[in-house]
């Protein structure tokens, strides 16, 4: 395997499925099997999930909720994500732990980096939910800084699109998507990889990145194995 550490990033929306919300068993079984064979070769993994399925705050604020509370809302939603990825993981016989970035024994660990890496190194897979536990920041960003805590070799951002293109590629059908990109690069065309402060916490650690699509079963292994699979984004 090319890489041994990984923080994968996976978004809220994507465990609807083609549902309008909430929870899709399909997907979260999907991913499920794709992180087991992906650590049944010894990689260490810890992952951070989006709440846009059930809650996202900023679209909140525009239906009357104030911004702190709206986000507050999201990072229980990311823990509910959390909890129902560990209980897919363990139906697939994958020992699983959830760490919390607000404390609430016993639905999740409070969160600290010794223990993310006690648990990694012991070969369970670690979901790290809350966010940041901070109001206006997103789970792009707690991604970013759990992945430079933890010293991973490389953030994964799985997603429902495969890659980085030049523009939306649902959007503009001339769009074309890059093999890598620098940071600078996207930074210079405006692209839209992830919110600026988790994109600069990257850039500024040398934490590179991968954009795939996690939706098609079996792609997180062979991002994982060094396959050219999606975008790297690398200083």
């Amino acid at each position: 395997m090319k890489y041994q550490r990984i923080l994968l990033k996976l978004s809220g929306e994507s465990l609807m499925g083609g549902q309008k919300y909430g929870l899709s068993t399909e997907v979260l079984t999907s991913y499920a099997r794709q992180i087991r064979s992906v650590t049944e070769n010894g990689v260490q993994l810890a992952i951070v999930i989006g709440g846009g399925n059930i809650f996202r705050g900023l679209s909140g604020v525009s239906r009357g909720f104030d911004r702190v509370k709206g986000d507050q809302m999201g990072m229980l939603a990311t823990i509910i994500n959390s909890l129902a990825l560990q209980s897919a993981l363990e139906s697939e016989g994958v020992k699983t732990r959830v760490l919390t970035s607000i404390r609430m024994e016993p639905i999740g660990e409070y969160y600290s980096k010794a223990k993310a890496l006690e648990y990694m190194r012991a070969g369970e897979v670690v979901i790290i939910g809350g966010g940041t536990s901070n109001p206006f920041f997103s789970t792009d960003t707690a991604s970013a800084l759990r992945g430079v805590e933890i010293e991973a070799d490389v953030m994964l951002k799985g997603t429902r699109v495969d890659g980085v293109y030049t523009a939306d590629p649902e959007k503009d059908p001339t769009a074309v998507r890059f093999d890598e990109i620098t940071f600078d690069e996207v930074y210079a065309r405006g692209l839209k990889v992830m919110d600026l402060t988790a994109f600069t916490l990257c850039k500024e650690n040398r934490l590179p990145i991968i954009v795939f699509d996690m939706d098609t079963e079996g792609n997180l292994g062979k991002v994982v194995a060094g396959d050219k699979i999606g975008t790297l984004v690398h200083n």
